[in-house]
């Protein structure tokens, strides 16, 4: 062979087309950043980051003046006197710039002299055939012919250029060296396409050669939906019989093949070699069908390029074209009017027709052998479609707008994500499947057709045979071993093999071995079944130019997509999208992968955070709704029923003529009509379409980071509930009004039954949501700082009803174990029975729980612990009476006399029954909490009642109040109220600290009080509310309060101060039996006017009392008085309801 012959195999044609392709997208990249970037400066947009010189009014002037001498170099100007300054600056900051412009130049050169070498090598080009060299030809000519469009489009590329030189200039006293042909680059790429087609000239035979092979693919992929309905294109169940035979066809790879990428192939391919129109039929119909489908073409990301106008611009000035500017313009208005509607068709018919796929493979997903390639047509066409949407509504260029908005955009997302779903997670049975076949048929096939070649050369012999022993070794043990498959190398024998066989005067010619190169393509998509389904998925379904290019557009469709119901089910394919975004990174721009990962997260945040928003918002709403429902079974609503009922038994008119008649609770269940559609209903519905989008995935990773959808549901319900609850209390703080607890119980209950039927929708711990809010409500904040219905309740308690006891309007009741209002001149604006009866406490006790009800009773001790020590500073100022009546109690005329000299009696008595009233509240507090604990865990308040009653006496006091406490945090009463006794003592010891007080002197106080109680105890007589009422079983003043408030005082401080209670009780009993002796003997009717009732007093407070016994009080007050007591208020309050 002569030397000045070639061998194709030199020219590395596969290799040169597929770095340069790769090359082409990563300067694409970096130059489309240069031109988004605020007008070119730092990566994704900040356009602070601009650089000073180029804002700076001083170099204003230089600027203007290098680009308008642009690319020659003048450094001797005035100008650019003010450059010298700024010179590293500018050679620092723009050496990115300029050399990414340097970079094209380069890219340039090298893709003119491999498009001169393929047409001195005469390739031949055939999508059909050889498939990957005509793809990545045309490829190529494309990603070069879009480059130098966006190049020209960037505005500062002569002033970035122009300063690096001058700077470089100043600097090193010399230009650039490569900046003499990067200016006249410049210059001559101002009209990118006019020089471009120039330049094309002598490479139009081999461009329209492999434009004019697509004849046979894109008007087969350019049709029309009725078309694809009538063909049953994309549907597995439309022949049952052939539903497992393998999907074949003769142009394997061309059937997925993007129609974005054929469209601008034929677009700018014709073009560039224009010529080629007015002499071939083919090629002028390709051109006339592809300037019908669209008004403009995705240069890069959101780059685009408007056809018609571009097109019409250049050929308005060729001889002899007017036919063709006006077949632009008729397939401009075509375009115009029919594409929209057609696109549409498209998209509607791809719904339904990937809806019936992702269905049939959900059930038989072994279809997923026979039928993979369905799924990667089913992909392709869609995101054709969906990028061809996107392109368009952006760019419209029509009136009416219909067309370019699709409501169901996101259904179509949707499906497209299942398929891929599907082939992610049954990866395995398309190996298996592909496998075998590649082994025992396809390697079968290929070397029959090796073996049938009539002239086969020795280096492509190799490459056949190691394609044959490659398949022939496959096996399904590999498969189930976890082996890695690895066909890369494969693939680029069989490129490099087309570009060996489709030059001129090869010895094995691929044009006449048509049958081999189809096989060859059938067999390449399979390996890459076996190996690159993940590349597949990308390179069919990838939509990250969602991303930072058309984020409005994506945002605008997900809020759409929210607010129609029927599809808010597909919602979550909007976070599943953004899954994709870091494809579209190249490694030549790794500065914008930083933005469009945090770009991606942001987006995924946004939307999973919304969609749970918009369940929240609706599960909210069914709330309301089973609120309103539950609250009109509250027995407050009974009451006008009974009265209609008593009125219909009596015959008594009801009331107005007409007035309509009430509507028992149940009837929304009645239904006359299925086709009736109440708001409840709607409700439901709408939830459960959202809810399946949340619940469709577990979680999804967006740039390494984690994403679980229902966490995010989760979070707003806690939320959500947390606000509910405290709003349902409904508290005012101006009026103070608050909700009954037992209204408020039936309210978070049937809040409770609706969001645990969330569970039938979404796989969701709901019970962890209740542990969370519920618990948190048991505290006096919640986790965000927020008042809970611990603390509104316990502050209206003890701030409202407390004080409004306090100050007379309100008794307790001992025989309805409520507090109940007393009539008074100023009403209450409340009824004080129905927040403290038994049902309501209870209620209460079961929205606090134990936690709630401790913090309750904390706060009702801190009361009584400041109403101590404001009657201990009483026992001060009297101590030296006091201490000489605790001595004297056998002495009645000097008791008298001491008596007169005590100061502050009726203010002791009444702190005292404060404290009483206190404890009464208390105590029924506890009680019920105690009743609803043996509701819910009856075998653990067992037992803690069981340690309770079990205490030996000589146990120590600190494991006895242990005892105390468990038993007290149960609802169990004690002997020694803990929760008293440790208020109490953190006072004690505040006291002591403050004064100095020794413990000795703290003990003889604590026992002076109980002296003091006991001597002013007479006193009570004279009051005229202070009449005992058997209804009540206790006084209209609450001093029957006061048997309670002793008993626990005196357990508690002398706990505290380690004396004997019994011991000090006797005393007290002592004390107060004689000085209520003495009230016997007085004549003064209003000095004892309520005697009897005031005797009553010291049976209570042994009744009350654990410590005393009746023997004792036998000892020092006569029983018979005490009969004769009860005798008396019994026959009075007779004769007084008489």
């Amino acid at each position: 062979m002569s030397r000045g012959v070639i061998q194709p195999s030199q020219q590395k044609l596969a290799e040169k087309l597929t770095i340069l392709n790769d090359r082409g997208i990563g300067m694409l990249t970096r130059v489309y950043n240069i031109k988004k970037q605020g007008q070119v400066w730092k990566a994704c947009g900040d356009p602070k980051a601009k650089p000073s010189y180029l804002v700076d009014k001083n170099l204003e002037s230089a600027v203007k003046f290098i680009v308008r001498k642009f690319p020659a170099v003048e450094t001797r100007n005035n100008n650019l006197a003010q450059l010298q300054k700024e010179k590293s600056e500018i050679l620092k900051n723009l050496a990115l710039y300029y050399f990414t412009f340097v970079d094209v130049m380069e890219f340039k050169d090298h893709v003119c002299e491999l498009l001169n070498t393929i047409d001195a090598c005469q390739v031949f080009f055939d999508i059909t055939v050889n498939f990957d060299l005509t793809k990545n030809y045309l490829d190529l000519v494309v990603t070069y012919t879009t480059l130098m469009t966006i190049l020209s489009r960037i505005e500062e590329r002569k002033a970035i250029i122009g300063l690096y030189n001058y700077a470089h200039e100043m600097t090193h006293g010399a230009s650039d060296r490569e900046y003499p042909r990067l200016g006249q680059m410049i210059v001559d790429y101002e009209n990118p396409l006019k020089k471009l087609m120039e330049e094309f000239v002598p490479h139009g035979k081999s461009l329209s050669d492999a434009l004019i092979s697509l004849q046979m693919v894109y008007p087969r992929r350019n049709l029309s939906a009725d078309q694809w309905r009538n063909a049953q294109l994309l549907s597995l169940i439309s022949a049952p019989s052939t539903m497992l035979n393998p999907a074949q066809s003769d142009t394997m790879p061309c059937e997925y093949l993007s129609l974005d990428a054929m469209e601008k192939w034929i677009v700018f391919g014709f073009i560039l070699c224009h010529a080629v129109l007015n002499s071939d039929a083919a090629a002028l119909s390709l051109w006339k069908l592809a300037l019908q489908s669209s008004t403009c073409l995705c240069l890069f990301r959101d780059e685009v390029f408007h056809i018609h106008k571009a097109a019409e611009d250049l050929f308005v000035n060729i001889r002899g074209y007017n036919k063709r500017i006006n077949d632009i313009r008729e397939c401009k208005e075509q375009a115009l009017s029919q594409a929209g509607s057609m696109h549409r068709e498209r998209r509607k018919f791809l719904r339904s027709a990937l809806k019936e796929l992702a269905t049939v493979l959900a059930d038989q997903p072994g279809l997923l052998g026979p039928k993979a390639l369905f799924v990667f047509m089913a992909l392709s066409f869609a995101r054709d479609e969906i990028i061809w949407l996107l392109r368009h509504a952006d760019n419209i260029q029509k009136k009416s707008t219909d067309d370019f908005i699709d409501k169901h955009i996101a259904e179509l997302i949707f499906y497209m994500e299942e398929l891929r779903a599907h082939v992610r997670k049954y990866g395995p049975v398309m190996q298996r499947y592909y496998v075998q076949y590649l082994s025992g048929f396809d390697a079968v096939v290929l070397n029959e057709l090796v073996q049938n070649l009539s002239v086969c050369p020795e280096d492509e012999s190799i490459i056949m045979s190691s394609f044959v022993n490659t398949m022939t070794s496959l096996s399904v043990k590999q498969v189930e071993d976890g082996e890695v498959f690895d066909f890369r190398g494969l693939r680029l024998d069989w490129f490099r093999l087309q570009a060996y066989t489709s030059v001129s005067k090869a010895s094995l010619g691929i044009a006449d071995h048509k049958e081999l190169g189809k096989m060859m393509n059938t067999i390449i998509f399979h390996t890459k079944m076996v190996d690159s389904l993940v590349e597949m998925l990308v390179e069919t379904s990838d939509l990250s130019i969602f991303c930072s290019f058309y984020s409005r557009a994506f945002e605008k469709m997900f809020q759409q997509c929210l607010e129609l119901p029927s599809q808010s089910r597909h919602s979550i394919c909007f976070p599943l999208l953004c899954t994709h975004f870091m494809s579209c990174t190249h490694e030549l721009c790794p500065e914008e992968r930083h933005h469009i990962g945090d770009r991606s997260l942001s987006l995924c945040n946004m939307f999973l955070d919304e969609m749970a928003k918009q369940a929240r918002n609706l599960i909210t709403d069914i709330c309301t709704e089973q609120c309103t429902l539950s609250d009109q079974l509250l027995p407050k609503h009974c009451a006008k029923t009974i009265s209609q009922a008593v009125n219909k038994k009596s015959k008594k008119a009801t009331g107005k003529k007409g007035e309509p008649e009430r509507e028992k609770p149940g009837v929304e269940s009645m239904r006359k009509n299925r086709l009736l559609v109440t708001n409840l209903d709607k409700l439901h519905t709408a939830l459960s379409e959202l809810c399946f989008s949340i619940n469709y995935v577990p979680n999804l990773a967006v740039w390494e980071h984690t994403f679980t959808p229902r966490e995010y549901l989760t979070s707003h319900l806690e939320i959500r509930f947390t606000k509910s609850i405290v709003g349902m209390t409904m508290y005012n703080q101006a009026t103070q009004e608050i909700a009954k607890p037992s209204e408020l119980l039936t309210s978070v209950r049937a809040y409770m039954t609706v969001l645990q039927s969330i569970e039938n929708y979404v796989t969701i711990d709901i019970t962890r949501v209740f542990n969370n809010v519920l618990l948190q409500q048991t505290q006096h904040l919640d986790s965000h700082g927020e008042p809970t219905i611990t603390s509104l309740y316990t502050n209206w308690y003890l701030e409202t009803l407390l004080r409004q006891v306090s100050n007379g309007h309100i008794a307790y009741f001992p025989a309805m174990k409520a507090f109940v209002n007393l009539p008074t001149e100023n009403e209450l604006t409340f009824n004080a029975e129905e927040y403290s009866d038994i049902s309501e406490m209870r209620s209460l006790s079961e929205l606090l729980g134990p936690y709630g009800m401790k913090f309750l009773s904390e706060s009702l001790m801190w009361h009584i612990s400041s109403q101590v020590a404001e009657l201990k500073k009483l026992v001060v100022e009297n101590m030296e009476v006091l201490t000489q009546m605790r001595t004297s109690f056998d002495k009645p005329e000097h008791m008298a006399a001491l008596f007169k000299k005590l100061t502050s009696v009726d203010s002791v008595l009444k702190r005292m029954t404060i404290i009483g009233v206190i404890l009464s509240f208390r105590s029924l507090a506890q009680e019920a909490l105690r009743d609803v604990l043996s509701c819910h865990i009856p075998f653990l308040v067992s037992s803690v009642e069981d340690f309770k009653d079990h205490i030996p006496r000589e146990t120590d006091m600190k494991v006895a109040m242990n005892v105390y406490e468990l038993s007290s945090a149960a609802g169990l009463p004690c002997e020694i109220d803990p929760a008293l006794v440790v208020a109490l003592s953190s006072q004690k010891s505040e006291l002591v600290c403050a004064e100095n007080i020794s413990p000795e002197e703290e003990y003889k106080i604590a026992c002076l009080l109980m002296v003091f109680v006991a001597v002013s105890l007479p006193t009570l007589a004279s009051n005229v509310m202070s009449q005992y009422s058997p209804a009540i079983e206790g006084h209209c003043n609450n001093i029957h309060c006061l048997a309670k408030a002793i008993n626990q005082i005196a357990a508690a401080l002398f706990t505290i101060h380690k004396g004997s209670i019994e011991d000090r009780l006797k005393e007290f009993l002592a004390l107060a039996s004689s000085s209520l002796l003495k009230i016997g003997q007085e004549t003064d009717k209003m000095t004892t006017r309520n005697r009897e009732s005031v005797y009553l007093l010291l049976d209570m407070i042994v009744q009350e009392s654990p410590f005393l016994t009746m023997d004792l009080l036998e000892s020092c007050f006569p029983y018979v008085l005490l009969r004769n007591a009860y005798h008396a208020v019994y026959k009075q309050s007779i004769s007084a309801n008489a």
